[in-house]
């Protein structure tokens, strides 16, 4: 009779087993990870942005289009807005109160709070000042939890010109990347004021200031002001964005992009798409399906610093990519 393993046998199997599957899987993975984020540039005259992207790689297509010379830049993206404002660098969120929310709330003493969570814990949590008509009312600390964070005032809530919201440690490192996310103020815990439509972000950079309007109703719109703060001309900009779906996002802002473009006169030698790490695979594969052969079409793939941080991430991203690229395949057909 075989002899009964013992638990540290068994442990030291399984153990043997995990390692092994690593050691075959992990590569593997690895490699097609770098395979459907290959960039593959072309001639062209546009340069076409998906507007979904992060603010560093907005801030990398930018650069692309200054030192290529493309002739236009064009941004995709659905109709959607996002519950809270991404705060990704030190800088000012300003909400510009007006005194027409406040006509019935002139009593003395109020309190105003801000909306916000920040993404990540501990040591990490994102610090802000929240200030009132520029004065510091208040300091904290934001982690993952989403909570308001309240202030005191005292006077007429109509004397109040601004709301702003200070950034104060953006920092990216081995413990990822730090900033801090704003919903809205909410004044005396019944007036509500969102970001969305109330609100500009404004930072420095070396020589200059930034400032880009919260008033997009579509990710192509908010890739276009934030294009428009670093300095492109609104003449060489046209933003297209697609309806709102919850399925088929990357195949509808293609489609808008078709048909905008079928209308429109401009003269196109090529286009390069710019994309964000393992999606490059499938959005470029999802232009050159449905739009006419004619047009030459190649894809930029800019770095997802998310991926290089986290292998498990990273692993999820490959695997999700690889399904979509299937299913992407499929509902293809028809085109």
């Amino acid at each position: 009779m075989l002899k009964k393993r013992s638990k540290k046998q068994i442990s030291v199997l399984l153990l043997s087993f995990a390692v092994l599957s690593g050691a075959i899987f992990l590569p593997v993975v690895y490699s097609l990870s770098d395979k459907l984020s290959e960039t593959d540039r072309v001639n062209a005259n546009i340069l076409l942005v998906e507007g979904w992207l992060p603010p560093y790689a907005l801030r990398m297509a930018f650069d692309e289009f200054e030192k290529k010379g493309y002739d236009r830049i064009i941004t995709t993206g659905l109709t959607s807005t996002s519950d809270y404002f991404n705060e990704y660098t030190n800088g000012y969120l300003v909400f510009y109160t007006s005194g027409k929310h406040f006509k019935n709330s002139e009593i003395s003493n109020h309190t105003i709070e801000i909306k916000a969570f920040g993404s990540l814990n501990g040591e990490n949590s994102a610090q802000f000042n929240i200030l009132i008509n520029d004065s510091i009312a208040g300091n904290f600390l934001a982690d993952k939890k989403k909570r308001n964070y309240s202030v005191n005032w005292k006077g007429r809530l109509s004397a109040i010109d601004s709301v702003s919201v200070q950034f104060l440690n953006d920092k990216v490192g081995d413990f990822g990347d730090r900033n801090l996310f704003v919903k809205e103020i909410i004044f005396d815990h019944k007036i509500s004021i969102p970001y969305q439509l109330n609100s500009i972000y404004t930072f420095s950079e070396p020589g200059r200031t930034i400032k880009i309007k919260n008033d997009y109703i579509s990710y192509a719109q908010l890739a276009e002001n934030s294009f428009l703060a670093l300095g492109i001309d609104s003449s060489l900009i046209v933003e297209i964005p697609g309806k709102k779906v919850s399925l088929n996002r990357t195949l509808t802002s293609a489609l808008a992009f078709r048909d905008w473009l079928k209308t429109s006169d401009i003269k196109v030698k090529g286009i390069n798409i710019v994309t964000l790490g393992t999606h490059a695979k499938r959005t470029w594969m999802t232009y050159n399906k449905i739009m006419d052969k004619k047009y030459d079409i190649g894809i930029i793939s800019l770095p997802d610093y998310k991926s290089r941080r986290s292998g498990k991430y990273k692993v999820f991203k490959t695997l999700r990519e690889t399904v979509g690229i299937i299913y992407y395949w499929l509902i293809l057909l028809p085109y």
